[in-house]
């Protein structure tokens, strides 16, 4: 594991890239460039959908998806909360299932520490771009520190081709919120709970959940959370 700055010939190999096929051998590439153990990308659509390339052990992919995973995974979670780099570390385990998945990824090599960047595309599309590694928290900090920027900007630009490759998968734009859906995810945004946004628009918590609850299915959202950060990204609530 170590820095590296030739990331910009990968870049040309990722804007050439003619097939999704293209993108699992410049991940790979990437992945030997870095010195990492994995380095994914992963496509989580509103419905759920999920589409990947990287290089997890294919019997991890599998049992993520049969074990229903993205329920429990604290880094989706996570990334669904932020829009800046999210290290592993800084994320909320303590739950039992949490606790339990955590085991499960490293026993199938997956590796105690990870880096995930979320990536915001057109229409609410949602992805993480993640390199994950076994490693101690010292050498961790410094290697994720010495390529924090560039990997940013892979993320980004392997985003935008999986877009071009597969542009049957960008949702559909989403319906337009009301202005009551708009006061409660703005007071929601703001750090106001359910009862104090209810009483502040003069409404009852069933109502306030009612409003929230359509604006999370205008926005093709998983919670409420998502719900949010989605309506932030696409600047229909402002705070």
């Amino acid at each position: 594991m170590e820095g590296s700055s030739a990331a910009g010939g990968f870049l040309e190999r990722l804007e050439r890239a003619e097939r999704l096929e293209d993108l699992q051998a410049v991940s790979e590439a990437l992945r030997d460039l870095y010195k990492v153990d994995h380095l994914i990308y992963h496509w989580v659509s509103a419905s759920g959908e999920q589409y990947g390339c990287g290089t997890y052990d294919p019997a991890w992919v599998q049992r993520y998806v049969d074990k229903g995973y993205l329920r429990i995974d604290p880094v989706v979670q996570g990334c669904y909360q932020r829009f800046h780099p999210v290290d592993w570390k800084r994320l909320d385990w303590s739950s039992r299932a949490a606790r339990a998945f955590q085991q499960d990824a490293i026993a199938h090599g997956v590796g105690n520490q990870g880096y995930s960047i979320p990536v915001r595309g057109p229409n609410g599309q949602f992805a993480m771009f993640t390199v994950s590694h076994n490693s101690d928290d010292e050498s961790w900090a410094a290697f994720t520190e010495a390529n924090r920027r560039e990997l940013i900007l892979v993320a980004h630009y392997f985003n935008k081709k999986a877009l071009e490759l597969e542009p049957g998968r960008a949702p559909e734009p989403a319906q337009p919120l009301s202005p009551r859906e708009v006061e409660g995810l703005t007071l929601l945004a703001v750090g106001y709970s359910r009862a104090q946004a209810a009483e502040t628009l003069g409404i009852s918590e069933h109502t306030l959940r009612v409003y929230i609850e359509s604006a999370r299915f205008k926005l093709g959202a998983m919670n409420t959370t998502h719900a949010v950060a989605r309506a932030l990204s696409r600047g229909l609530i402002v705070v």
